[in-house]
C-alpha cells in the first residue's frame, strides 16, 4: 500500500507493536538454586579473624617481596590476560544477542541513471527488515542466557586471579625453602668434610679402621648429592615462579625475610552455606545453570507463532530539488505458525532440558569439590602446626646428640660410626623441619585460597532472569 503522506495507521501499528513487546512473557522455567549436597559445617572449622573473602591479599601476604611479585603477576600473567579477554568476548556476544530485541533501521539513498526516454530517479528512505515481535520471550531468553554466560566468564576471571595469587605465593615459599635446603646442605657438607679429614688422619695413624674411613667418605658424597638436588629444585621452582609472574624477576625486589620468620595469618572457615557461595568457581557454575535454564525458554517459544514486521518509508523524484515533496511507505507484518518440522523443535527442547540437567549436576559437583577443597585445607591446618612443633623438637634433640657425639669422638671415647650416625640423623631432621614448615606455609595459602581469598575488586552483579 502506498500513500502520498504517512498514514496514522503506521503510528498506531508501531505503538501496538511496542505494547506487545513490552508485555511479552518469558517461557523459561522459574529459576531455583539447587540445594547444596554437602554437610552443614566444615570439619576442623576453627580459626578466628576476618574471613578470607574479605581479607585483601596485600594484607594477607604482607611480605613486601612476595607482594611485589603478586602485583607483577596480576599485570603480566598471560593466563589471567586471556581470562580478561574472554570477558570482553562474552560482553560483545551479549551485545550481539541483545540487539535482536530492537528493530534494525537502515538508511539508503540511490540514483538511477536515466535514458533517452526516462529521466534519472533519485530515492532515499528508511527501512525495518524482519523485526521479530518477541511475544513469547524467545529473544529475551537468549539475551538472559548470554548475560548469564557473561557473568560466568567474569566469575572465571575472579577464580583465575585467586588461583594465580595462591600459585605465586606457593612458588615463592617453595623457592625460599629450596634456598634454606641449599644452605643446610652446604653446612652439612662442610661439617662432613671436616670429619672426613679427621677420620683420614686417625686412619693414617692406625687409630681408625678402613670401615670408618669409607663411611665418612660416603656421608660426604651424600651431602654433595643433597646439595645438587636442592640446587636443581631451586632452579625448577624459580622457573615456575618466573612463568607465573610473566616476566623475568626484577633485580630491585625487596629483600626476603628469614626462612624461620616466614608466616601467614590464620582465617576462620565459617559456614559452608556462606563460604561456598562466595567462591567464584561455584558462582560460575551457577551462572552457567542460569544460562541453561534460559535456553529452555527460547526452545519452548519456538513452538509458538513467530511474528515479524517489515516496513519502509522513503521518497523518490526525478529531480533532487523535489526529492522530499512526495513520500511513500509500506508496512508488512508476517506470522509463521510451525505445523510440521519433523520433530526439530521438540528435539531442541529436549537438548535444552538435558543441558539444564547437566548444568545442575555440574553445579552440585562444583559445590562438593569446593567443600572437599576447604575440608582438605582445614585438615592440614589442624595437624601441620603440631607436626612442625614436634619436628623442631626432634631437630633440637638431634643437634644436641651430634654435639655430644662429636665431643666424645674427639676425646676418643666414641667411635666414628657413632658420630657419623649422629650427623646423618641431624641432617635428615633439619631437612624434615624445612619440609614441615613449607607444608605449613603452603597449607595457610591453601586455606586462604579455598575460602575465596585473593579477589579484592568489587563483585560483578550476577545475571538476572527476566
Amino acid at each position: 500500500m502506498t500513500r502520498r503522506t504517512p498514514s496514522p495507521r503506521l503510528a498506531l501499528a508501531a505503538a501496538a507493536a511496542a505494547l506487545l513487546v513490552a508485555g511479552c512473557a518469558s517461557m523459561a522455567p522459574t529459576y531455583e538454586r539447587p540445594a547444596a549436597p554437602v554437610a552443614d559445617a566444615f570439619p576442623d572449622a576453627g580459626g578466628a579473624g576476618t574471613p578470607a573473602a574479605q581479607t585483601d591479599w596485600r594484607a594477607y601476604f604482607s611480605d613486601p617481596r612476595l607482594a611485589r611479585l603478586i602485583e607483577i603477576a596480576l599485570a603480566d600473567n598471560r593466563d589471567l590476560r586471556v581470562s580478561v579477554l574472554n570477558i570482553e568476548t562474552a560482553r560483545a556476544q551479549l551485545g550481539v544477542t541483545r540487539s535482536s530485541e530492537f528493530p534494525t533501521l537502515a538508511l539508503a539513498a540511490a540514483e538511477q541513471r536515466g535514458t533517452a526516454f526516462q529521466p534519472p530517479v533519485v530515492s532515499a528512505g528508511l527501512s525495518v527488515a524482519s523485526w521479530e515481535l518477541d511475544l513469547w520471550g524467545r529473544v529475551r531468553s537468549l539475551t538472559n542466557a548470554a548475560a548469564a554466560q557473561l557473568a560466568a566468564t567474569e566469575e572465571a576471571r575472579k577464580a583465575a586471579q585467586i588461583s594465580l595469587v595462591a600459585s605465586v605465593a606457593n612458588a615463592y615459599v617453595a623457592t625460599a625453602a629450596d634456598v634454606t635446603q641449599i644452605d643446610l646442605a652446604k653446612q652439612t657438607l662442610a661439617t662432613r668434610e671436616d670429619t672426613l679429614k679427621l677420620t683420614q688422619l686417625r686412619f693414617d695413624h692406625g687409630v681408625a679402621s678402613d670401615l670408618d674411613l669409607q663411611s665418612a667418605k660416603s656421608l660426604v658424597e651424600q651431602a654433595r648429592v643433597a646439595l645438587s638436588a636442592a640446587e636443581r629444585q631451586r632452579r625448577l621452582d624459580q622457573d615456575a615462579l618466573v612463568l607465573l609472574v610473566g616476566r623475568p624477576l626484577p633485580a630491585d625486589l625487596p629483600a626476603a625475610p628469614a626462612w624461620d620468620a616466614m608466616t601467614f595469618p590464620d582465617v576462620p572457615a565459617g559456614l559452608p552455606s556462606d563460604v561456598l557461595l562466595q567462591r567464584p568457581d561455584v558462582r560460575q557454575a551457577e551462572q552457567q545453570l542460569v544460562a541453561a535454564n534460559a535456553n529452555i525458554g527460547a526452545a519452548r517459544a519456538a513452538f509458538f507463532p513467530t511474528v515479524t514486521l517489515t516496513g519502509s518509508y522513503g521518497t523518490a523524484s526525478t529531480q533532487f530539488d523535489h526529492l522530499f515533496e512526495h513520500s511513500a511507505w509500506s508496512f508488512t507484518p508476517q506470522i509463521v505458525l510451525p505445523i510440521f518440522d519433523a520433530g526439530r523443535n521438540r528435539a531442541n527442547l529436549s537438548i535444552s532440558e538435558t543441558g539444564r540437567d547437566i548444568a545442575v549436576a555440574t553445579y552440585e559437583k562444583t559445590i562438593q569439590s569446593a567443600f572437599r577443597d576447604v575440608a582438605d585445607a582445614l585438615a592440614g591446618r589442624a595437624t601441620l602446626g603440631e607436626q612442625l612443633r614436634s619436628q623442631r623438637a626432634e631437630t633440637d634433640a638431634e643437634a644436641q646428640r651430634y654435639k655430644l657425639s662429636d665431643l666424645r669422638f674427639r676425646n676418643g671415647v666414641a667411635s666414628s660410626l657413632e658420630l657419623l650416625d649422629a650427623q646423618r640423623s641431624l641432617f635428615a631432621a633439619q631437612q624434615a623441619t624445612v619440609s614441615a614448615q613449607l607444608a605449613l606455609l603452603q597449607n595457610r595459602i591453601a586455606v586462604y585460597r579455598a575460602l575465596g581469598g585473593g579477589w579484592t575488586e568489587p563483585a560483578t552483579t550476577a545475571a538476572v532472569v527476566r
